[in-house]
């Protein structure tokens, strides 16, 4: 039980690993799905992922549900509607409430039949009775067709994947861990959300003049106490950065290494905080996470067959298609006889509006000078944090 007549219905996946076969799951996640009982009709909020289908329908059945008028589909993707069709078959009078663009994706899908679809506009109400569902578009949060619920007497808001977190726990209601919640939520923001970020800019607004009670999305905690997570995606979605370093590197026989080394502590010398990662042992969630506030990433990596490491590359890849507000990059590194390893790098940051260092590649070794030039490139980035604003 959330509140009077509206209770949580979804499922824990306390051991998933790993979802869309990319994000680590070290917490696991859960499938939120909610039923609204109303006076005169019933609603059920999003389902669940298709193998959690029976305990969705198991807890329909503690709940003695004998009938539902209205399943609402915030989002299409399938860890949320996956089980329409199951509650369809078990509640054959009930329809499905969306929006054209999902109901487009749905069919194809899903495989949902057409006549089994009401169609609801931006800002259309829905009565149950003694309750009133407003329906607010948030597109691009994270697809084109997402949107969210409002439960209008009680100022719930029912967001599906905005403000949610890959997190499966028994204590639905947040921030009772707030360090837990708190960095679960910017892991999922930052693995998913990020690329959005301009669009989020737009949608909370929406949310904020709804000044909502409660935010219940569809993975992880409910939160009782919103202005937690709203003030958490605002820091997160502005253009302010971080007097942050994130050195992304990987080395074979050590040379790279010792330029990271050196450098992470030039870095410290100058004020700035140095974050190394290495990505032969480090989780891709972790980079994704610093990387929604650090103001300089910096990529270091031998040559391979004449190219920079392959591990890199995707680090680069990810870190473009999440599209950090990141201020500026460099890359270092060491190679053996030569390549095209930078201009790899350059070419996998081209959605990123960085201002790029003059990149440091030494041959062999690090020797004196090498290390001098690793020396400017510290004293260049803690030069830039300073004249942001960031570093004192």
């Amino acid at each position: 039980k959330v509140d009077e007549d509206v209770y949580y219905v979804g499922s824990r996946h306390w051991d998933r690993p790993i979802f869309d076969e990319l994000l680590e799951l070290p917490k696991g996640t859960s499938y939120n799905s909610y039923l609204i009982s109303g006076s005169q009709k019933t609603a059920l909020i999003d389902s669940v992922d298709p193998c959690k289908k029976h305990e969705l329908l198991r807890n329909l059945d503690v709940l003695n549900v004998k009938n539902i008028d209205y399943i609402i589909a915030n989002h299409a993707e399938q860890d949320h509607s996956g089980s329409i069709p199951a509650v369809l078959e078990r509640y054959p009078q009930a329809k499905v409430v969306t929006n054209e663009k999902c109901k487009s994706l749905l069919i194809d899908l899903l495989d949902i039949n057409e006549d089994r679809f009401m169609i609801i506009n931006d800002n259309d109400t829905l009565s149950l009775g003694d309750k009133t569902l407003q329906f607010v578009f948030t597109p691009w949060v994270h697809w084109p067709e997402t949107m969210s619920v409002y439960l209008v007497e009680k100022k719930m808001l029912f967001t599906c994947d905005f403000f949610g977190s890959h997190i499966a726990t028994s204590k639905i209601f947040g921030p009772k861990d707030e360090k837990l919640v708190y960095e679960g939520a910017k892991r999922y923001y930052a693995e998913i959300m990020m690329p959005f970020r301009k669009n989020i800019q737009k949608n909370i607004q929406k949310v904020e003049e709804l000044n909502p009670s409660m935010i219940l999305p569809g993975h992880g905690v409910v939160y009782k106490n919103p202005q937690f997570i709203i003030d958490a995606y605002k820091k997160w979605i502005s253009d302010n950065v971080d007097n942050e370093a994130l050195i992304i590197y990987i080395s074979m026989h050590g040379s790279t290494k010792e330029l990271v080394d050196y450098l992470s502590d030039a870095l410290i010398e100058q004020g700035v905080y140095a974050r190394p990662y290495n990505i032969a042992q480090s989780s891709l969630g972790e980079i994704a996470m610093d990387l929604v506030d650090a103001a300089t990433v910096i990529f270091a990596s031998p040559f391979v067959l004449a190219g920079v490491h392959p591990k890199i590359i995707t680090t680069a890849y990810l870190a473009n298609a999440l599209r950090p507000k990141t201020k500026f990059a460099g890359i270092i590194g060491s190679f053996g006889w030569g390549g095209k390893g930078v201009e790899h790098i350059k070419n996998n940051l081209t959605n990123l509006s960085v201002e790029l260092f003059e990149p440091v590649y030494i041959k062999g070794k690090p020797k004196p000078e090498d290390f001098k030039k690793i020396t400017d490139l510290a004293k260049q980035i803690a030069d830039k944090h300073k004249e942001i604003g960031i570093l004192g």
